[in-house]
């Protein structure tokens, strides 16, 4: 195995083990290994991202759906709005320069990682406002639009940026749907999946190529990930995780934004 493959499938597992624990966030991390540690081109690393992080979620997801964890209903809901604005954000991404779409990620990253931070706020909605809190079938007519915007707003910089967008759909989901957090983490995988193959899917029909051989090592890492991440997922304090991974975040939003001044 040549090093570019061991650090291939060193950076995969990364990716998906922070899936496997979070449902997101995992997945923002590909595009600045793919870009720095493995010297992949911009158009190439978005798009590579997109592939290699659906293609793990989807493992993921077919697992906890095996345990009966996936909301599928409410998953799919929001993935239908993410489906459509992903292949914009697609195309926009192609008319802005690379250094400010490096940047623009740098600084979501940074907020994000303060968001995390500041943890999760499953509790603020009230009981009657959420979808699965009403019952089965209880769908209401506002229940439909947050889920459908929510994933319109992942779609958007999943396709943007070459992410998951697991970063908004979690919160989104245990606000909006009053689901566990178990649940919340299983259906973002779902999501991440469907949001991630439309994606694709455009960058696909623009004409992208993607390198098979580091592919299949980055996928073969992240499914080894997932399964750890799955693992160790019970054991391991949430808001703890949360605040190492915002850390984390921040260290590799300073890191691109670093890069991207010093090659000007």
């Amino acid at each position: 195995m040549e090093f570019s493959d061991l650090l291939g499938v060193t950076f995969g597992f990364l990716v998906g083990a922070s899936l496997g624990l979070t449902g997101g966030g995992g997945s923002i991390f590909a595009v600045p290994l793919l870009l720095y540690g493995l010297s992949v081109p911009v158009g190439t690393a978005m798009g590579l991202s997109l592939a290699t992080v659906g293609v793990t979620a989807g493992f993921g997801a077919l697992l906890r759906f095996l345990h009966g964890e996936v909301e599928a209903r409410a998953g799919l809901l929001f993935a239908m709005g993410g489906m459509i604005t992903a292949q914009l954000g697609t195309t926009l991404g192609r008319h802005i320069a690379p250094a400010l779409l490096l940047s623009t990620f740098a600084v979501l990253m940074g907020y994000v990682g303060w968001r995390m931070w500041r943890g999760r706020a499953d509790d603020e909605q009230p009981e009657n406002s959420r979808c699965i809190a009403r019952g089965p079938g209880r769908f209401g007519v506002e229940c439909y639009l947050r889920l459908g915007g929510g994933g319109a707003v992942a779609g958007l910089l999943s396709g943007l940026f070459g992410v998951g967008g697991g970063f908004i759909i979690v919160p989104t989901l245990l606000m909006v749907t009053g689901m566990s957090i178990h649940s919340a983490v299983a259906t973002s995988l779902l999501v991440i999946f469907l949001i991630s193959l439309s994606g694709v899917a455009a960058h696909v029909a623009h004409g992208q190529l993607f390198p098979m051989p580091l592919s299949l090592v980055f996928v073969t890492g992240g499914i080894a990930g997932m399964l750890l991440g799955n693992a160790m997922r019970a054991r391991l304090s949430g808001q703890g995780l949360q605040r190492v991974f915002a850390l984390g975040m921040w260290l590799v939003a300073i890191w691109m934004l670093a890069k991207n001044v010093s090659a000007r």
